[in-house]
């Protein structure tokens, strides 16, 4: 029924911004999809949506309208993308996964232990990395790139049948990830076996068995409800993965220069707003002490950390490599240089 009714919006929004005249573009409208509930105090896409629209209406005085269709309205995140690229939809706060599917090339952000804390990664990219990545992004799919938002944090293993604190914990562990050969990588290097699994079916995969574990977020672990069915959890902050804010490049480039400042300056102050409320909500009683309560909670040392970081590591490399070849390799070197200089900071 869901597919159906997305399809069926999408389908209204082709037709009206089809019939529209080309006067009525005169009043500029940006819908933003985003994943979640549109509440910004429950999640990140929410805060960011709410700070966006509120800044670009009153920066522009209602020159540029932001119409917000949150909780997955318009389709999957991948069909969204395909509707931002063709203009029905102006703007998507993306995954990942989602942005994969139009540039693959963004698993160079899976190497995994590669940040040494989360201040870290909005150094990088917010800075010259963050700018050159953009870049290349709008060169080879023709989409604006708004900035890089906080899908919840770092990322821990959870798992229902030990506590993991050394690789071969791992060992036989069905370890549910999205599909991204980097995330697999990830997995299968440190001793577990990747199985891709729909979001929709993860809570019940985890349920039955099918898959023992998983790795997200706190705030997402929380939030999906898998300490009901996941007794361990393991802080091992091995990966971080950023959302993707994308805008239809046709409409930035018909903005004037200011409402152009205007919506870039809205898209960072937003950006800020997520990254403000996943560390509150990570902190919170929907975060990690909630979860605390209910599972065992485990923080790996150093030594223990450095011995995954030598098994995952490398392959993930060697995998970008394969996958991407020189050029991955030159963007992953970028990426390094860009980490080495956050921490000398």
């Amino acid at each position: 029924m869901r597919m159906f009714k997305s399809i069926a919006i999408a389908a209204a929004l082709a037709v009206s911004v089809g019939m529209m005249p080309a006067t009525a573009f005169a009043e500029k409208t940006i819908k933003l999809a985003h994943l979640n509930k549109n509440d910004p105090f429950d999640n990140g896409t929410g805060a960011m949506a709410v700070v966006f629209k509120s800044l670009v209406e009153s920066g522009t005085n209602g020159a540029v309208k932001v119409e917000i269709f949150p909780d997955g309205q318009l389709g999957k995140d991948n069909e969204v993308i395909q509707q931002v690229k063709s203009g029905v939809v102006q703007s998507s706060i993306s995954t990942v996964g989602g942005i994969a599917s139009v540039y693959p090339m963004i698993g160079v952000l899976d190497v995994p232990f590669a940040y040494p804390n989360i201040a870290a990664t909005y150094e990088v990219l917010d800075g010259p990395f963050g700018k050159k990545l953009s870049a290349d992004i709008t060169k080879k799919t023709g989409l604006e790139i708004l900035g890089f938002g906080d899908s919840g944090g770092f990322f821990a293993f959870t798992n229902s049948k030990r506590p993991i604190k050394s690789p071969e914990d791992m060992k036989g562990l069905k370890i549910r990830t999205m599909g991204l050969e980097s995330h697999k990588t990830v997995v299968s290097s440190m001793g577990g076996q990747p199985v891709a699994i729909n979001w929709a079916e993860v809570y019940t995969s985890l349920q039955t068995g099918v898959a023992d574990g998983q790795m997200n977020p706190i705030p997402i672990v929380k939030f999906a409800k898998f300490d009901e069915v996941q007794k361990y959890l393991t802080l091992t902050n091995h990966l971080f993965t950023p959302y993707v804010w994308i805008m239809n490049k046709g409409m930035f480039d018909g903005l004037s220069a200011q409402e152009k400042e205007v919506v870039k300056a809205a898209a960072e102050s937003a950006i800020v707003a997520c990254r403000g409320i996943n560390r509150i909500i990570e902190a919170s009683d929907r975060g990690l002490p909630a979860l605390a309560a209910k599972m065992q909670v485990y923080t790996p040392t150093k030594a223990e950390l450095t011995k995954f970081r030598e098994l995952a590591q490398p392959a993930v490399k060697a995998q970008i490599a394969k996958s991407f070849g020189k050029e991955g390799e030159a963007l992953l070197a970028d990426f390094q240089a860009a980490i080495d200089k956050a921490v000398k900071n």
